[in-house]
């Protein structure tokens, strides 16, 4: 490693010690101000929404996102684009997270006084506890950062990155507080890698109308009629209302090999016993380890009582790209 190369890891250590140390300075200053913010967020009747400008506006975009995502209506409002009409998405209802590390942006604090007449919260993320943006505001999350990891102390830095852990901080105790479960991601992620692993076999298990089931006492005419209008490549085998077993696609080709075809056959007699299930509240992801572990194509879902109330077929998991 050169001289240079030496250098270069030097400085990013440093800028790394300078936003390690504004994280820290953050964690000594949480107090009665971040429990105001929490009980405020908590109690909204409408929507949290999250105002910046310049590079804390896109920390502002980043918080607004975390929020939706785990429980807590929120969306970003371009503090410049406000001043132009979108101000007008902002309601009585709602309570606006400003961020202004100066306190005195000139969008942002010009936005100020209309939110108020709105009848909105404003709680503020500010390094200037006296400033504009300060005064403003129902309640005030003070960023102590003085210098930042810019070796100018002008670009934000060490000031934004605190900012982001701050609003991490207060996303993550509301989503704990509110009791927002892994189910819950999964319903506002359903495209995501994160969703598709916490899919339960009852999102994608065919159920009702199109459940292929017959009664023990059909015939194997019957049968194939079933898995042909279904569609599956297979049907199950109930008996009062339980199932007993089941027949696939492989079952009838080995009918059809052995040259002993009796279409009027009670299925009961061809049928596979005690095939395997799984029940509706089971993840996605297991339905597909337990087909692959026993080389079948198809799971019957049962309740307690071995009634089947669905089925899932290995396409269905992996269509959703389910690990």
């Amino acid at each position: 490693m050169t001289h240079q190369h030496q250098a270069w890891l030097e400085k990013a250590h440093r800028v790394l010690d300078l936003e390690i140390a504004a994280i820290d300075a953050q964690h000594d200053v949480l107090g009665d101000a971040f429990v105001q913010a929490v009980e405020t967020i908590l109690a909204l009747q409408g929507r949290l929404v999250v105002v910046g400008m310049g590079k804390s506006g896109i920390i502002a975009k980043k918080i607004a996102a975390t929020f939706a995502s785990t429980g807590t209506p929120a969306f970003f409002v371009h503090a410049a684009e406000a001043q132009h009409g979108d101000l007008g998405m902002i309601t009585g209802q709602d309570a606006v997270l400003a961020l202004s590390h100066s306190g005195e942006t000139a969008e942002v604090c010009g936005l100020l006084p209309e939110i108020r007449r709105r009848g909105a919260t404003v709680i503020a993320i500010t390094g200037h506890t006296g400033s504009t943006l300060a005064r403003y505001a129902d309640v005030v999350l003070h960023i102590p950062v003085r210098k930042e990891a810019c070796p100018l102390n002008l670009a934000p830095t060490a000031s934004t990155t605190a900012t982001l852990a701050l609003g991490d901080a207060l996303a993550v105790v509301i989503l704990k507080q509110r009791g927002f479960r892994e189910e819950d991601f999964a319903r506002v992620h359903p495209a995501g890698s994160l969703g598709r692993k916490l899919l339960r076999v009852a999102d994608i298990m065919h159920s009702g109308d199109a459940l292929p089931v017959v009664n023990a006492n059909a015939t194997l005419r019957d049968a194939i009629m079933t898995m042909s209008s279904h569609r599956l490549g297979v049907t199950g085998v109930a008996e009062d209302g339980k199932l007993i077993g089941c027949l696939t696609d492989g079952d009838l080709r080995r009918i059809l090999e052995s040259g002993d075809l009796d279409i009027d056959a009670p299925v009961r007699q061809l049928m596979h016993p005690e095939p395997a299930t799984i029940r509706a509240d089971r993840l996605a992801s297991e339905a597909l380890h337990c087909m692959e572990s026993k080389k079948i194509l198809v799971l019957f879902v049962c309740d307690e009582a071995r009634h089947a109330i669905g089925v899932v077929h290995m396409h269905d998991v992996l269509q959703g790209e389910v690990q």
